[in-house]
């Protein structure tokens, strides 16, 4: 409380303003301190592109690799909807054993298409792919058997409903084996589950050291203009009054950096992309990083907000309430 004007009324003076007048002087209030705070950053360039760069660099790191993590999932997603299983018939399997096969498992609700490969085709396209032609030419029997590919629905593509289908399958007394390739599948989904784990944890522990940070500075800043904020309470400034341009500086490192992210993170997802693109075509895959959009850039603008508001908070309630006038 001030020394100078305690016990002082003042509600001849606000009864004279109107409630419409109030709120507009609050607006203009805040929107002075904000460009004052802000100005205040602009007269110290070094320290403050310092402090934007931590945390902009912070923010980059966990976020880049989200994106990537969350395109790798897309990427398995895609695969995995494509997942076939592999059946292998008997050697003395007829055509009409393997048409009576055929015509029980479309009935399945489990199975989407079926494609039949005769073992004479089968033959034939490993005569031209492998380049042993002239050399299976000499077998005197056909050693590969007839093989049928079973496509599963959409509710069945998942590694786990997949890999009970394939048991059923195997079941059926035409069938020699049967495979699906999914356990690679199944190791990429525990890797990736592993990485989110670390990217969580790494992002916790940076956010937390630039909440630090942000709030060391703030404290330098608080106590390096002391004798102005004296000179503030003795006059009548209120606690809340004073702390409003350190939590906007707060506000502002945070803004800067969480900008300052984003446009890492577009540059570097930017010169990774033809790499990626490199390693897709290898595939035969056409793909492209996804992941920065309008929301991404709100949603790092807000978490990179709410670290420097947070890292403010720690230092102006508690030095703030600590500096009074004698």
């Amino acid at each position: 409380m001030s020394l100078l004007f305690k016990g002082r009324s003042q509600g001849a003076v606000r009864s004279q303003i109107s409630p419409v007048q109030r709120l507009l002087m609050f607006f203009i209030s805040h929107v002075r301190q904000a460009l004052a705070s802000l100005g205040e950053l602009w007269r110290s360039p070094g320290s403050s592109l310092m402090t934007i760069a931590v945390l902009g660099l912070s923010i980059t790191l966990p976020s880049a690799l989200y994106i990537l993590l969350k395109n790798t999932e897309r990427v398995s997603a895609g695969w995995e909807q494509a997942s076939e299983i592999t059946l292998f018939l008997h050697q003395s399997t007829s055509e009409g054993d393997i048409q009576q096969l055929m015509t029980r498992l479309k009935l399945w609700p489990e199975v989407d298409e079926l494609v039949h490969i005769d073992k004479a085709q089968a033959l034939q396209e490993f005569k031209q792919l492998s380049g042993f032609g002239d050399a299976l030419n000499y077998l005197d029997s056909n050693p590969l058997p007839h093989v049928i590919l079973v496509k599963p629905n959409k509710r069945h593509t998942s590694p786990t409903a997949a890999g009970m289908l394939l048991d059923k399958l195997r079941k059926e007394r035409e069938v020699e084996v049967g495979q699906i390739d999914i356990q690679w599948l199944e190791r990429l989904h525990g890797i990736v589950s592993i990485a989110k784990e670390m990217v969580s944890v790494v992002a916790l522990l940076l956010f937390l050291a630039v909440a630090l940070i942000i709030g060391n500075t703030i404290r330098l800043n608080i106590l390096s203009r002391r004798d102005e904020i004296l000179v503030m309470k003795l006059v009548g400034a209120t606690d809340a009054f004073i702390q409003r341009p350190f939590l906007y500086t707060g506000f502002w490192y945070g803004f800067l950096g969480g900008l300052l992210a984003w446009i890492t993170v577009a540059l570097l997802l930017w010169w990774l992309s033809d790499s990626i693109t490199r390693v897709a075509s290898l595939y035969q895959v056409e793909f492209q990083v996804q992941g920065l959009h309008g929301q991404a850039l709100l949603l790092m603008l807000a978490l990179s907000i709410f670290l420097g508001l947070a890292g403010s908070l720690l230092s102006v309630h508690k030095h703030i309430r600590a500096i009074e006038p004698k």
